[in-house]
Parts: C-alpha cells; sequence; structure tokens
C-alpha cells in the first residue's frame, strides 16, 4: 500500500515537471488570486505581503517575488487581514473571524482532494474511499505549486467555532447549535428556517448567532 501510494506522489509529480500543458491549477487556496494584505504582528508592527489561505495544508501563505512560503514564527503573529476579512490564530490555526460579539463566530477552512479512483470494467472506476486526504504526502513548498490531471478534485469545506461562555465549541452543522444554546433550541429552528440560513453561507451563519444572543 505504501509502494502505490509512493509510486502515486511520483507519477504527479512527473505530471508536473513534464505535463504543464496537461494539468491545471488545484484550487486548494482560498481566494482565487494572491492579495495584498497586512500582517499584524503582537508587537504592533505591520507587514505588508500578498498573501493567500492553503486550505489542503492549512496555512498562511505569502508570495514573495514569486515563491510561495507559509508563514512561520506564528507565536510573534496578532492577526492577518485580507481585503475585508480577519484571520486569527487558533489552537495554532488561522481561522477566519466572522463575528465579533458576546459570542465569537470563526470559520475553519479546509479542503481534500477527491480520489479519481482505479480503473474497473465497463469503463468506470472504483474507490475503496469517496475522498481521501492527500496533504500528509506533500512536503515542503511542492503542495503549493503542484497540478494535477483533470480527474482529481479538490472539495472545500468548513467547519464552525463559536467561543461561548469562554469556551470553544466546534459545529459541523445547524442543527448542532440547538445543543449549543439548549434554553434556544426551538428558536434555532425557527430562525434557520424563517430566515433561510445555510451552512455555506458564513454571514447568514453569523446573523443566526447574533439574534440567538
Amino acid at each position: 500500500m505504501k509502494c502505490n501510494f509512493f509510486l502515486l506522489i511520483m507519477s504527479l509529480l512527473i505530471l508536473n515537471s513534464y505535463g504543464q500543458g496537461q494539468g491545471r491549477n488545484i484550487t486548494h487556496y482560498l481566494f482565487p488570486e494572491f492579495t495584498k494584505g497586512v500582517v499584524l504582528m503582537k508587537n504592533r508592527v505591520k507587514e505588508e505581503a500578498l498573501l493567500n489561505y492553503n486550505a489542503l495544508t492549512e496555512e498562511m501563505i505569502f508570495d514573495k517575488s514569486g515563491v510561495k512560503l507559509a508563514i512561520a514564527q506564528l507565536e510573534a503573529v496578532d492577526t492577518i487581514f485580507i481585503g475585508t476579512r480577519k484571520f486569527c490564530l487558533v489552537n495554532g490555526k488561522f481561522f477566519e473571524l466572522v463575528l465579533r460579539s458576546k459570542c465569537d463566530l470563526y470559520v475553519e477552512h479546509k479542503c481534500k482532494l477527491k480520489d479519481p479512483g482505479k480503473p474497473s470494467g465497463y469503463g468506470g472506476s472504483s474507490q475503496t474511499s469517496a475522498t481521501s486526504t492527500y496533504s500528509s504526502f506533500f512536503s515542503g513548498n511542492q503542495v503549493y505549486e503542484m497540478k494535477l490531471p483533470e480527474t482529481f478534485e479538490t472539495i472545500p469545506y468548513t467547519f464552525y467555532w463559536l467561543k461561548k461562555d469562554g469556551k470553544l465549541v466546534k459545529f459541523v452543522s445547524l442543527r448542532q447549535l440547538a445543543k449549543i444554546f439548549p434554553e434556544k433550541s426551538d428558536l434555532v429552528k425557527q430562525y434557520i428556517k424563517s430566515d433561510d440560513v445555510s451552512f455555506d453561507d458564513q454571514l447568514s451563519v453569523a446573523r443566526l448567532i447574533r439574534r440567538l444572543e
């Protein structure tokens, strides 16, 4: 099994080196392009840079003269601003802060790659699992530049974290909010329906939290 994974990664690297016209950029970044942003350090020093968030490796990346590198020394970083959006360090990762209120709401942006499967009979394909995360097989900065065959697909997804009563609580569905606000479980269901709240719409989730407050 390990040998098969090694051969897979080696073949992808070969495709990246020799098949530039046959692949596509993997869309594992949060933003469609690197954008001018500001890194605010804890000593209040501000550094401007071209920034983007790599949801596959879960790192904040900056572009330095065409070379993409991950921001290091996280203990010295306070906040990162990209456009109108704000990212804070939570549990050693950059979470997007979408609501600052009595209950702070954060979004954890993640991404995984869909396994194209192996050829099977009648021109189909088979998969041992629906999706597989290959981030652990990439090293260095290769994943930032890598191109994959058209059969691969990136799948972005999010988790929400709510800071309530000084504690961080994760929820991966709107239904779980009823457990976080047990005294308002009926209101949670009512607001979700009346306000047409979508889990994928961060602003609508933020409005829901504000109403529950």
